[in-house]
């Protein structure tokens, strides 16, 4: 079942001969509880593409539809009750709110709605991401890897459709960076939740079960992945057919 279905996106910027095309009629799908990475070098349109399924910025031309909602016909309103009750964003720089806790970060898309908070989930959360002991802690009190463990909680405390996460290692060290992604694998498997990743790192595009690459606006490559070993060793590609 697709989760998500991308049809004929653009994004262009600017006009005349500032005229920037971002995204080139990009077409795609992703299946319910599928771990996609999505690759390309800097300007090719795959932080453009993230912040448009996100519901950051809106596409020029097409459709984003995710589940039977098509977000690109979504007032602002409607848009960003959507995104926060139905999509998790994880960023490199964490996003947390200084000033309130471990515990109120992590359920503060629940707290923007005025619902209380699943306290089960909470506590399952809380106890997966290893941060019993740090609930009532600010995060300056926190590490780069603790603070990441906050804002993946946070991204999944509404159960959302799509937990999208924007180069989500790029602030860490390699130990910290291989904890992150060993997370958002063992949620995606435990809970069948869909995750969408952009990466420069090669090796976390690797542990994915499925590769897009992005180059000058437009999908050049569409791998599926089949797992061998795990996140730490050497995998094999077969390209999609």
């Amino acid at each position: 079942m697709n989760i998500l279905e991308i049809k004929n996106l653009s994004k262009v910027y600017g006009e005349g001969e500032t005229r920037v095309e971002a995204l080139k009629d990009v077409s795609f799908t992703v299946e319910k509880g599928e771990f996609v990475a999505i690759v390309g070098p800097s300007g090719s349109g795959k932080s453009t593409l993230m912040h448009i399924l996100g519901g950051v910025d809106r596409g020029t031309s097409g459709e984003v539809l995710i589940g039977q909602t098509d977000i690109s016909k979504l007032n602002e309103t409607d848009l960003a009750i959507f995104r926060r009750r139905h999509i998790g964003l994880i960023y490199q720089f964490y996003n947390l709110i200084p000033i309130l806790t471990v515990e109120e970060n992590l359920t503060l898309p629940i707290l923007l709605d005025k619902r209380k908070p699943d306290q089960d989930l909470v506590k399952e959360l809380i106890a997966k991401l290893g941060l019993e002991k740090r609930l009532k802690h600010l995060p300056n009190q926190l590490s780069g890897g603790q603070q990441q463990r906050v804002s993946i909680g946070r991204a999944l405390i509404n159960h959302p459709a799509l937990l999208l996460a924007d180069e989500p290692t790029g602030n860490l060290d390699s130990e910290n960076s291989k904890e992150i992604i060993k997370l958002l694998r063992k949620f995606n498997k435990e809970y069948n939740q869909t995750v969408i990743i952009i990466t420069h790192d090669e090796r976390i595009a690797l542990s994915a079960d499925r590769v897009i690459t992005i180059e000058d606006g437009q999908i050049t490559r569409d791998e599926a992945r089949i797992k061998t070993t795990d996140f730490d060793d050497e995998e094999k590609a077969e390209v999609r057919a």
